[in-house]
């Protein structure tokens, strides 16, 4: 598998990442058990990068899985928190956790957003910026859905690596094609920041197209690594051989889990609107009182669900 160091960071990472976002309660919601596990057979494969966040619930299943891990594994965070007292909180409650004294990459959450963030989170930002000077943490990025905030983290010395959504069909992207976004990909890719890819699946809705979708996003210039979300030992196998070069076996294809995922908005829904200002990706509006999805936008993240007091929109 191929390696590669996140622009001037210094930390080499394998070109798969181990997405840990579906194995938790926003998504598929395996038992811990079965996460840890499908972790450690990550790293035994030679995986040695994971992306996880404070939203999704699952940083202790890394922190267990890196007990005993083979060699040096790359961790990726995140949080939404805005201000420097907030994101402290949040960097100690992730170093808890993980059960590490250092981690690698903290991001600023920032899915829907617009180049305002950098304003807005000022005290985040510089609460990030104080661990890292403390060695605590080794690099600070932001993770994003939308082109603005790409372009502008490309001329940001504060930034030092960028996770951008980017697939073939451009499904999820704010404020642009899937062509922008890669333009604005190519902008950080210049001013040499690390960088890698989510979503290169669509949330997977790209599934019966992999071999193209994979393609593309690895393809782009200045994409480094690519985060891909997993849930069973079946997709981490035809993963790492997507990524290794070896052939996947059409029947490996063809058993390999495509059952499509939908969010469900139960008659529990009283129309408050907080799973609405919650989806990054437009995906959920207000109708006649009630929350409706749209299958054409919705990513199937689960990001809506935990906002919702009536716990009436889950993932399914």
């Amino acid at each position: 598998m191929r390696k590669a160091i996140l622009g001037a960071t210094g930390i080499e990472v394998t070109e798969l990442c181990i997405g840990a976002l579906p194995m938790g309660p926003l998504q598929a919601n395996i038992p811990a058990e079965t996460a840890i596990d499908l972790l450690k057979t990550a790293f035994a494969s030679g995986i040695n990068f994971v992306d996880t966040a404070e939203l999704y619930s699952t940083q202790k299943y890394v922190g267990e899985a890196l007990k005993g891990a083979p060699g040096k594994i790359v961790v990726a965070t995140k949080s939404a928190s805005e201000t420097y007292a907030a994101m402290e909180e949040s960097v100690q409650r992730s170093l808890a956790e993980l059960a590490v004294s250092q981690i690698d990459i903290y991001h600023l959450h920032a899915a829907r957003v617009t180049p305002s963030v950098f304003k807005d989170r000022e005290g985040a930002l510089a609460c990030l910026h104080d661990y890292k000077k403390k060695g605590i943490i080794r690099a600070v990025g932001i993770s994003t859905h939308a082109v603005d905030v790409v372009r502008a983290a490309a001329g940001r010395d504060d930034i030092d690596i960028v996770f951008p959504l980017i697939n073939k069909t451009g499904m999820g992207i704010i404020g642009g094609t899937a062509a922008e976004m890669t333009a604005a990909i190519g902008a950080v890719a210049d001013s040499g920041k690390g960088m890698y890819a989510m979503k290169a699946l669509a949330g997977g809705h790209l599934i019966d197209d992999i071999q193209a979708a994979y393609d593309y996003v690895r393809e782009i210039r200045g994409i480094q690594a690519v985060a891909v979300g997993m849930v069973n030992k079946n997709e981490l196998d035809t993963n790492v051989r997507f990524f290794s070069g070896v052939a996947v076996p059409p029947e490996r294809l063809r058993v390999t889990d495509k059952k499509q995922k939908k969010l469900l908005v139960s008659h529990f829904c009283q129309g408050c609107g907080q799973c609405v200002a919650a989806c990054p990706n437009q995906a959920l509006s207000l109708v006649d009182g009630k929350a409706v999805v749209d299958t054409k936008k919705c990513l199937l993240c689960g990001y809506c669900s935990p906002g919702c007091p009536q716990f009436a929109i889950r993932l399914i």
